[in-house]
């Protein structure tokens, strides 16, 4: 037997930055990106979300006099790909086999770059597309969405949907950066501003407690969309999910525990039994409920984190009962779960604020009696 061992590491670094007004001039975090690579004129194609463009009809326009403006550094491919917001575009493969098809015909390489502006669906599958294309092309991300901004557009992952299944397939694939545009959120429906806030409470629950309190104190003014505070719970929840990605020692999950996924095996599920007509943030809000109930009935927490757990998500404007809820196959949802985790259950739960713990087996009974009692709105006292 003759065996080579072979071994080598490799250092991922991406910046993400928060930011207004990108692409006015005089701003030059986008160059500042781009001359990362090096000083000369980089090839960018930009894919814009559709629904992105609708609130901001001056997108491509700015984007033109901007790569005018900076025609030393930025070649711009025109015309931009426009690309089906929302999670048509991880469902059906169009928009991918277009993304593929622009490179082809518009040279880009991977030495090329895609800037993708768009919501979480639309970062997922256009990193999807991005990864697989050249075997890699660079990505800058510009999330538009407070979900997209805060946990879908800043981390490693990209994947689309297939036969069904959510995020079948994907890579994991850093970005090269992204820029997180305030300015950006602003023609964002209520109901979308919303949903990111459901990830913050999330990570809140089971990495930083002081934050989870913040969350809790803040429910009503994160309600009204108060700038200040939006962009402080964006740029905290953002900075937990990187922190997680950074020091976790498996940050292309590569073992069983996913601890950031926290109220998300039902989540998942519940969002395919909706037929999407529940946002992802809405699901995880759920989701989040039916696990904070389950660790309660399992004697890790108290009665009184249950209502400030459900003090929050409703106090921001989650309702926490679906039909969905209702038709969910716990004891299926859980399998398909351990599938997708490799073969071992990996479940998060609460032992307190800001603190979790992984369990590798679920009492059904107890969970089922946990989805009456948040379909039935009975929380423990």
């Amino acid at each position: 037997m003759w065996q080579i061992d072979q071994a080598f590491t490799m250092p991922y670094a991406f910046p993400v930055c928060f930011d207004r007004d990108t692409f006015n001039p005089d701003n030059t975090t986008l160059i500042d990106q781009l001359t990362r690579a090096g000083h000369k004129r980089h090839r960018v194609l930009p894919v814009i979300d559709d629904q992105v463009l609708a609130g901001h009809p001056q997108l491509l326009e700015r984007l033109s006099a901007y790569a005018a403006a900076h025609a030393e550094h930025l070649e711009l491919i025109e015309p931009a790909l426009i690309v089906r917001g929302g999670e048509v575009c991880k469902s059906d493969p169009k928009e991918v086999d277009e993304f593929y098809q622009r490179t082809q015909t518009d040279r880009i390489d991977r030495h090329s770059f895609a800037l993708v502006i768009g919501g979480g669906a639309v970062i997922d599958a256009m990193g999807y597309a991005a990864a697989t294309a050249h075997r890699g092309i660079r990505l800058i991300r510009m999330p538009t969405t407070v979900l997209a901004q805060n946990d879908a557009g800043i981390g490693v992952k990209n994947a689309i949907n297939f036969q069904g299944r959510k995020n079948y397939l994907g890579t994991f694939a850093p970005p090269y950066a992204v820029i997180n545009d305030y300015d950006l959120l602003n023609s964002l429906p209520a109901r979308d501003r919303i949903c990111g806030i459901a990830e913050a409470i999330k990570v809140a629950l089971i990495r930083d407690g002081a934050f989870f309190h913040w969350l809790h104190d803040a429910r009503e003014r994160l309600a009204r969309f108060e700038p200040e505070a939006m962009e402080y719970m964006i740029a905290r929840c953002a900075e937990l999910h990187l922190e997680h990605i950074r020091t976790s020692g498996d940050p292309f999950e590569q073992g069983s525990a996913r601890p950031l996924d926290f109220g998300h095996w039902g989540a998942h599920r519940l969002e395919e039994l909706s037929d999407s007509d529940l946002r992802h943030g809405e699901a995880v809000a759920i989701g989040i409920a039916l696990d904070t109930l389950y660790s309660h009935s399992q004697s890790m927490i108290d009665a009184g984190l249950v209502q400030q757990v459900r003090e929050t998500l409703e106090g921001v404007g989650f309702s926490l009962r679906h039909p969905a809820l209702e038709a969910l196959d716990i004891d299926a949802a859980l399998q398909g779960f351990r599938e997708h985790l490799g073969g071992e259950l990996c479940i998060t739960l609460l032992l307190e604020a800001g603190r979790a713990k992984e369990v590798a087996e679920i009492d059904l009974e107890a969970m089922h009696r946990c989805r009456q009692q948040l379909l039935e709105s009975q929380w423990p006292q």
